[in-house]
């Protein structure tokens, strides 16, 4: 399994996809109706997909697999009363069966089976561009709900447990998704993989040139121990420059709350930036799940 894509829903498509395009780095993959899609250069048909809508809405959270680890996950699904929608063909580049699954809080999760993936974008121009997503967090009242849902339905595994965030994966990478203790559920942000530190600072780079200061960056995480850096888009969504995230195997310990402590004033390993809470948080609030029938 892997992470695809988010699926997004905003008020302003246009302005929204001129932004992905020039700015931040991401590769137009097709158009289907009012939604655009955008790839990176890995070897995912599309990684992120914008919606023309009357409001800021989470479409879905999309995984892709086998077509046997998808039917596993339906089987899975039913048995245990999931609300869920089979799907014959999904109409998004790639295509693929599946399903589309209700979680815990509303959140809307759709599993891809996988066919055959597009060419890589390995050339000179592409090195600052962003490869792939790496992991989506999401806000939620009860995240140890949310967390048997990931691993009972979806099949994933505890890689670290914190004071705010437990923290999942679908595959090597320490995270696919995290659940973030908070007073409502929604959408906390997404994470684009970088080549290297280089290409995540020239995207700060690029980024700042654009007019958008850094919320909070660079800085280096403790659990997945990723570089990363945030941004607030201008369609109002946290987006996150990342490289480096750690792989793990069964053998990896599963960290708690005690092993995850920093010394007074700081919040990463660096310690090097600040935070600013105040954007943050509000812009944590800003994108809530759409529900099933309308994703």
């Amino acid at each position: 399994m892997r992470l695809r894509s988010v699926d997004l829903k905003v008020p302003d498509a246009a302005s929204a996809a001129a932004f992905l395009e020039s700015i931040w780095g991401l590769v137009p993959a097709g158009e289907s109706g009012a939604t655009r899609f955008f790839r990176g250069t890995g070897d995912h048909p599309y990684i992120l997909s914008i919606a023309q809508a009357p409001g800021n809405a989470v479409a879905a959270v999309t995984f892709a697999g086998t077509p046997e680890e998808i039917e596993q996950i339906g089987m899975r699904a039913r048995h245990a009363g999931v609300p869920r929608q089979q799907v014959a063909s999904f109409e998004v580049p790639g295509g693929g069966a599946g399903h589309i699954l209700q979680g815990a809080e509303g959140q809307v999760y759709r599993v891809i089976a996988e066919t055959a993936k597009p060419a890589r974008l390995d050339g000179h121009e592409d090195r600052d561009k962003p490869i792939q997503i790496t992991h989506a967090v999401i806000n939620a009242v009860d995240v140890a709900g949310c967390e048997r849902f990931a691993a009972e339905v979806l099949g994933f595994k505890v890689s670290d447990r914190t004071r705010h965030m437990t923290f999942m994966r679908c595959n090597r990478k320490h995270h696919c998704v995290a659940y973030a203790h908070s007073d409502v559920s929604s959408f906390n942000h997404v994470a684009f993989e970088m080549r290297d530190i280089d290409a995540v600072m020239r995207g700060f780079g690029r980024m700042r040139d654009a007019g958008f200061q850094c919320v909070w960056g660079p800085g280096r995480h403790g659990p997945g121990h990723n570089v990363f850096g945030y941004f607030i888009s201008p369609f109002g969504a946290v987006i996150e420059y990342t490289t480096e995230i750690s792989e793990v195997d069964d053998a990896y310990k599963v960290g708690g709350p005690e092993d995850w402590k920093w010394p007074p004033g700081r919040i990463d390993h660096w310690g090097v930036s600040d935070k600013d809470v105040a954007k943050i948080g509000a812009a944590e609030r800003a994108f809530r799940f759409a529900v099933p029938d309308e994703a």
